[in-house]
């Protein structure tokens, strides 16, 4: 069935408007895949906020350009699914992790900040952990030095103290005189 142009309009115009807001775009064939394992797809980018979309090619070129996703628009050809994310990794980790278990869907392209990503640029970017963890990650190095220089400095206490009670037992020696 084929659209007329006020809905081809509607496609490009919602399609434009995902691209503005998303970090990253992934391309994979989808030739062979089931219904039940597309609707699984979905439901698991839908999960992580990445959109999954079965676009025509014409129309995902035309709402790409003038986008940090041009750059992938000659690669548009053949049966694709677009998957926009605003989530850096998300697309790419959401594409990937289904392509393991999955051998009918074939990543084909994507692209970051401008830049095309071939097939080991996207599993790359999906191998790049959550932010959530990142962040967790940031903490612990940034706490790591303060953590060595209090467990020093409470080592050095107790050997020029004679083994006094350290800070953590005051409490517990202010309950015992009391």
């Amino acid at each position: 069935m084929s659209l007329n142009r006020s809905e081809k309009q509607a496609v490009i115009d919602e399609v434009t408007g995902l691209a503005a807001k998303a970090q990253t775009l992934v391309m994979a064939e989808y030739r062979g895949i089931t219904v039940a394992d597309m609707t699984k797809l979905r439901s698991q980018a839908r999960d992580r906020g990445v959109t999954l979309s079965v676009l025509k090619n014409t129309l995902a070129r035309r709402a790409v350009a003038g986008s940090a996703f041009e750059v992938v628009s000659d690669q548009m050809t053949g049966p694709l699914i677009y998957g926009f994310s605003t989530d850096a990794v998300a697309a790419a980790k959401v594409v990937a992790d289904f392509a393991k278990t999955n051998d009918k869907l074939v990543i084909r392209c994507g692209a970051f900040g401008g830049k095309t990503l071939d097939v080991n640029g996207v599993k790359q970017l999906a191998s790049i952990p959550p932010k959530d963890v990142l962040l967790a990650m940031l903490c612990g190095l940034l706490m790591s030095p303060i953590s060595r220089t209090a467990v020093v400095l409470a080592a050095l206490a107790a050997k020029k103290g004679g083994g006094e009670v350290a800070v953590a037992d005051e409490p517990a020696a202010e309950a015992a005189a009391a």
